[in-house]
């Protein structure tokens, strides 16, 4: 009987899963809901094996064998123990080892080779390797970390919306078309943030970056301000001995051209995706590996 590895890669907007044969070959891939294992481990659960379903049906292969696969998964949350075991003991998989969705990262941009990702999202983190030690900066999440993030960029329009409002600072495009979109009413603004979670905020960082390829003097200090942030962690892994870095996450090719030039010249295109990742440490623990009777 043929055993077959999964790799997925779990966020909070989406489950992504790949499937493929012993050495690592991927067969096909599908999606499905968020699974975030720390604020809802059971629709994760559920979107997990729904995702990893489509896969399988996608790849032409009977859904029965999903029982014998073996699987790396990349979630975050993967250091919250308790949270990690209640899904462990619920995955549908012959066996499985729950990783950080950050460490699949690192192998599906870097291969087997030394170097960092920065993962610039809606949070942020970095990675580095270096022989077999690998490192993690900053992921602290939104409350207390993950500057430079798209939540963090966000959340600080909708401060200057508010700060040009009172007339504190100057009104620019940037500004005026949040205003707008409160329908002038800045208490509209303090709602919305009362409730929003990082997502929310994140949502608003694609209009910084718009703005400021117009030259939008609010959108470009922005940019400007969290550039620096990024920078300045770099410039951490740098001292570490990092001499390879790859820019991920859904802001990452927009802030290759904002960072200090020093940092550019290190800059390489990653080799593959987080997926490509999760399914090479699946090859690494569990290839070869025959099913269980």
């Amino acid at each position: 009987m043929t055993v077959y590895l999964v790799g997925i890669d779990g966020g909070g907007t989406s489950c992504r899963a790949a499937v493929a044969n012993s050495d690592g070959r991927i067969l096909a891939r599908a999606h499905a809901g968020p699974a975030n294992i720390l604020s809802d481990p059971d629709t994760a659960l559920g979107n997990i094996a729904d995702a990893t379903r489509a896969a399988f049906d996608a790849a032409g292969i009977d859904t029965g064998d999903i029982a014998s696969a073996r699987a790396v998964l990349g979630v975050a949350g993967n250091n919250v123990g308790s949270a990690v075991q209640y899904v462990k003991n619920k995955l549908p998989f012959a066996e499985s080892d729950i990783e950080s969705d950050g460490l699949i990262a690192l192998q599906g941009a870097l291969g087997d080779s030394d170097g960092a990702v920065a993962i610039l999202g809606t949070g942020t983190i970095y990675i580095s390797r270096r022989r077999d030690t690998v490192t993690y900066t900053g992921g602290w999440g939104f409350n207390v970390g993950d500057l430079g993030s798209g939540a963090r960029i966000g959340h600080a329009l909708l401060q200057e919306a508010l700060l040009a409002h009172d007339g504190i600072h100057d009104m620019s495009a940037v500004s005026a078309s949040v205003l707008a979109e409160f329908k002038n009413d800045p208490r509209n603004i303090v709602e919305f943030a009362r409730q929003a979670n990082p997502g929310a905020f994140g949502r608003y960082a694609p209009r910084v970056f718009e703005h400021a390829e117009q030259g939008d003097a609010v959108a470009t200090r922005l940019l400007h301000d969290a550039a620096v942030l990024v920078d300045k962690a770099l410039d951490c892994l740098v001292a570490r001995g990092t001499r390879k870095i790859c820019l991920l996450g859904g802001l990452g090719p927009l802030y290759s051209s904002r960072l200090a030039t020093r940092h550019q010249q290190l800059m390489a295109t990653p080799e593959g995706d987080a997926l490509s990742g999760a399914i090479a440490l699946a090859v690494s623990r569990f290839g070869g590996q025959q099913a269980i009777e």
